[in-house]
């Protein structure tokens, strides 16, 4: 039985007033209690899940995780905040069994779990899909850049150190100067201490920052994320496969459809999507012939004839094959000179002495996802993924800046912020108390 201190009217009496009274049953606590005792603490990669048969024991993970889950569910993700909280709040009081952890062993836990919290994420997303809570039909995948802990003089710092590395590494290859081992050394030295060796600079508004790209498939039925990482690269060309097996491999289903935009436009990985049974729906980001002020003849003007492998262009001549650019992905295609220096077409074609034209090696997966793209689904992809990032963004985290430092920092601050965001939306599908019992069951 747990008391609270009474307060002046009392005399500093204890007031026997049960902390179970002041969480009720349809409160996010029981959520966050009823899921995190649920879990295989030690299967999921959780150390001391198991106490020690010598020693002190230390702080049950299950405890740690059921404080940083209700942290970040009220924009308290700071260690030393959390370990105030414990000390004062209420809530914390009831969920904890009045344990108050310091903020060292808080941190250490957060540091040390990144693959258990993101096991522990898909069992969550498991438990929704047998509530019914995820269809599994419709996932749409997106990213979005968050502020990395590192300041910009300090990633400035550290890529003139490695570009001055690179440039001693390139002077002694070419045997171009003498080079000082000291300085060298020093700069390595310094190179290796850096806290965020990986991040990078991206564009954020009109200013370019330290910054990660967080990576998030969410399913449509009701916007519960089903999957997510934090990559390097700014752009999205490069994350439509990884991210749709990833969703594939958390819901345990063997197709859906997966819609993005037109960042996610690459033939390669939507033809392996769409042979592992995941069809996307995404628009193709094509070159455009900017030459002659755009008014000379793109691509949509050309027709394609695959039983001859030849295009024929508006004048009814040829472009044959010529090679293939396996760096780039794409096979050129060239008319004969001949044939464009006498077409009556050549001014509105090319100003070149013939014209050429580029046929990415995927190029029938573009136009089959292409083909797939309609209005709705993109009306679909936005109401549908971008409402996940806004309240991570704003809502959880507070401001879309990170606390942690690295790659694998920012991504369990991310698995943190998405199981959060998970139990926040499922709270306000089923309600808490209903919630609460089916966790239980």
């Amino acid at each position: 039985m747990s008391y609270i201190q009474g307060d002046g009217r009392h005399q500093g009496t204890l007031f026997p007033l049960l902390l179970d009274d002041l969480v009720p049953g349809n409160h996010v606590c029981r959520v966050i209690d009823a899921f995190v005792n649920g879990l295989k603490m030690a299967a999921l990669g959780f150390e001391r899940a198991e106490a020690a048969d010598t020693g002190r024991p230390g702080y049950d993970p299950r405890d740690l995780l059921k404080l940083y889950l209700y942290g970040y569910l009220n924009q308290i993700r700071s260690s030393r905040r959390l370990e105030t909280e414990c000390l004062r709040n209420v809530e914390l009081m009831w969920l904890l069994g009045r344990l108050c952890p310091d903020h060292k062993s808080i941190a250490e836990f957060r540091r040390k779990h990144r693959e258990a919290v993101t096991a522990a994420g898909v069992e969550l997303v498991r438990f929704a899909k047998s509530c019914g809570l995820i269809g599994g039909e419709w996932i749409a995948i997106d990213g979005t850049k968050f502020r990395a802990v590192a300041s910009i003089d300090s990633a400035r710092e550290r890529f003139k150190l490695q570009h001055y590395l690179d440039s001693m590494e390139k002077a002694d290859e070419e045997q171009q100067l003498s080079i000082d081992p000291s300085a060298v050394q020093a700069a390595l030295e310094k190179l290796k201490q850096h806290p965020e060796p990986e991040v990078g600079f991206m564009l954020m508004g009109k200013s370019s920052l330290p910054a990660y790209k967080a990576q998030a498939a969410v399913d449509a039925a009701h916007s519960l994320i089903v999957a997510n990482t934090v990559v390097l690269d700014a752009g999205d060309n490069r994350c439509l496969q990884p991210m749709a097996e990833a969703a594939k491999k958390a819901l345990g289903i063997d197709g859906f459809h997966i819609v993005a935009d037109a960042g996610y436009s690459n033939g390669e990985q939507a033809a392996h999507c769409e042979a592992a049974g995941m069809l996307p729906h995404v628009p193709v980001m094509r070159t455009v012939n900017n030459q002659g002020d755009g008014r000379l003849f793109g691509r949509e003007d050309f027709r394609y004839e695959p039983e001859t492998d030849t295009y024929v262009c508006p004048g009814n001549k040829r472009l044959l094959r010529e090679h293939v650019n396996l760096k780039d992905r794409f096979t050129q295609y060239k008319a004969a000179a001949s044939d464009c220096g006498a077409c009556s077409l050549k001014s509105r074609c090319t100003r070149a002495p013939r014209r050429g034209l580029g046929r990415h090696l995927y190029e029938q997966a573009l136009n089959r996802m292409q083909e797939r793209v309609t209005p709705a689904m993109m009306r679909l992809r936005r109401c549908t993924v971008e409402h996940p990032f806004a309240t991570i963004k704003y809502r959880i985290f507070g401001h879309p800046r990170l606390l942690m430092r690295g790659l694998s920092g920012a991504r369990i601050e991310m698995g943190l912020a998405s199981m959060a965001y998970n139990i926040k939306r499922m709270t306000n599908v089923l309600g808490a108390a209903r919630l609460t019992e089916a966790l239980q069951a």
